[in-house]
């Protein structure tokens, strides 16, 4: 017999506004999680799945056995379609990743489970989530927190922004909502309520199936 599927929690949010925190939050109360952008960091690091598929679409953007983000991202860029090239190999193995980290999580009797992926949205992922809960915070601490990043600009952010879909949409859209500009104790608190009302939503849909 096998394992029954973890419930799947999609959490996502536009940049800066504290999606890796929020899943601290939920990992705290011993939920598991799946970082859809650490997945991708591995993939291009040495020995990643993604560095010898990377090197022959995009000649000169591998360094000492790992993808060179910087000069990757001029080569998209700088090539009609080279975004969906570059997704074209980059999202079946984050894909594989996941279903990886899935099936250990269903093995190990898992009933939840958070999978933190930036652009749930914009990929349709949240057709499979049983329920999502998008990270907000207000325009002005967004932009503020992203750009104390290194190398950040207004425009490299104006550009981020422009291929996210808007705050609000995204939140018009979630099950759940957490705001992060008010401190971390009330993040937490807001947590540990939609944990509970994720149980309850759980228990609810079993029932029904």
């Amino acid at each position: 017999m096998s394992a029954a599927r973890p419930y799947l929690v999609g959490l996502t949010g536009s940049i800066g506004m504290g999606k890796t925190e929020t899943a601290r939050l939920f990992a705290e109360l011993g939920i598991p999680g799946y970082d859809a952008d650490a997945a991708v960091h591995r993939l291009y690091e040495a020995g990643g799945g993604a560095v010898p598929k990377i090197a022959k679409a995009f000649p000169g953007c591998v360094a000492n056995g790992r993808v060179d983000r910087a000069a990757l991202a001029k080569a998209v860029a700088a090539e009609p379609g080279g975004l969906q090239r570059l997704e074209a190999i980059v999202h079946p193995l984050v894909a594989e990743e996941q279903r990886a980290f899935l099936d250990k999580a269903a093995a190990d009797g898992a009933e939840m489970v958070v999978l933190e992926i930036p652009l749930l949205f914009e990929t349709g992922g949240h057709i499979r989530m049983d329920a999502v809960v998008v990270v907000t915070a207000p325009a002005e601490v967004q932009r503020a927190r992203v750009l104390e990043r290194p190398g950040m600009t207004e425009e490299k952010l104006d550009h981020i922004l422009s291929r996210q879909m808007p705050d609000a949409e995204k939140r018009a859209q979630a099950h759940f909502v957490v705001e992060t500009d008010k401190g971390f104790a009330h993040a937490r608190a807001q947590v540990k309520e939609i944990v509970a009302a994720l149980h309850a939503r759980r228990r609810k849909d079993d029932k029904l199936a």
